[in-house]
């Protein structure tokens, strides 16, 4: 398997495997297990930091993949691409902030803002791996060139 498919199928794992860990952590404060709840998050950010390392690593020297697919799709293509983008990044800033609330024991704004985390997150995984079908599975790409490579003029 080639490099450029590996990465995004190893983060894209990653986040749904974040993603799972959330909604489990999610139910276990629901029950009142706060040990188990802890322990939950703490794995589903840590997955979702390993999909960010990936990501970022592989946008820097390898490149991201352009949309394959026919021209007619490509606006559409772009438009669910930009939301979950937008979704993603607005995940992962609310979930350090949460995160940031739990470790300083403000349990109020850390449940107020979890339950909005929470949802985000469980929706930017599954747009996630829809943009990844689109540019792995359904109309694979070409590659591109690494940012790394633009930026030094290579």
């Amino acid at each position: 398997m080639k490099l450029s498919i590996l990465l995004p199928t190893i983060s894209t794992s990653f986040i749904v495997i974040s993603a799972i860990f959330v909604a489990f952590g999610w139910y276990h404060i629901v029950k009142r297990n706060r040990r188990t709840h802890e322990k939950l998050m703490l794995w589903g950010a840590a997955f979702a930091l390993a999909f960010f390392l990936i990501y970022a690593s592989r946008t820097i020297f390898v490149g991201n993949t352009s949309f394959g697919g026919p021209e007619e799709l490509k606006l559409a293509y772009h438009l669910f691409l930009f939301f979950h983008i937008t979704l993603a990044t607005l995940a992962g800033v609310f979930g350090i902030v949460t995160l940031l609330h739990a470790f300083k024991q403000r349990w109020f704004k850390h449940k107020r803002i979890g339950r909005i985390t929470a949802i985000m997150w469980l929706l930017t995984a599954p747009t996630g791996v829809v943009v990844y079908i689109l540019l792995y599975v359904l109309y694979p790409g070409g590659e591109t060139k690494p940012m790394i490579d633009a930026i030094f003029g290579l």
